[in-house]
């Protein structure tokens, strides 16, 4: 009896979970190898997210950075909130969001653009040097990820690579493992990095 008790509420979990997917697919950097190159050189990311829902007309979208020291969750800082103004509300059952990164001089500058909006220029201080830090999605190798609309989702990793016994280093050993994106830092002794976050409601 259990068991068909527990099949039941299988099925019943994953419908639910189908009912509320959030289709993501990716557009890295610019498509012009010569802008492409200078915007490595000046340690310049940008990535445009294309979210697609049924469920995604009518709600509005929170965008969080979260700072990790040390394992721990040290500060939240808002980026951007759609919940401020209906004028930021989504309209149709696609929604597109770019985002711009830059790291120098020991700062991390965001920069937000949506269909209605381009958010203010936030700074946040590194613990090392600039250079040390990469922006990471969590696509890996594939072409499109499918998230839960009703949760709180990570969408890039501002990181230092974990750091083997060799001395080697690696970032996407990092943003492409399993390990849940709040316990990266724990996990593979990174001692700070970003979270960005989005929130549909």
């Amino acid at each position: 009896m259990k068991y068909y008790l527990l099949f039941i509420f299988l099925i019943i979990a994953n419908f639910s979970f189908s009912q509320n997917v959030l289709k993501v697919t990716n557009t890295y950097g610019s498509e012009n190898e010569e802008i492409q190159n200078l915007l490595d050189f000046e340690n310049i990311y940008i990535e445009q997210l294309n979210f697609e829902s049924e469920k995604l007309k009518g709600k509005y979208y929170v965008i969080n950075l979260e700072e990790f020291s040390n394992g721990k969750l040290v500060k939240t800082s808002t980026l951007f909130d759609g919940s401020e103004s209906d004028y930021f509300k989504i309209d149709s059952e696609k929604e597109i969001v770019k985002f711009f990164f830059k790291l120098s001089d020991r700062k991390l500058k965001t920069y937000i653009r949506g269909q209605k909006f381009g958010s203010k220029k936030s700074y946040f201080n590194l613990s090392s040097d600039s250079d040390q830090y990469a922006l990471k999605d969590f696509f890996g190798n594939k072409k499109e990820l499918k998230i839960d609309l009703t949760k709180e989702n990570a969408i890039f990793a501002i990181i230092t690579p974990t750091i083997h016994k060799d001395g080697s280093g690696s970032y996407c050993e990092v943003a492409q493992s399993e390990v849940m994106p709040q316990k990266l830092g724990e996990h593979f002794r990174i001692p700070h990095y970003f979270l960005i976050t989005i929130k549909f409601k």
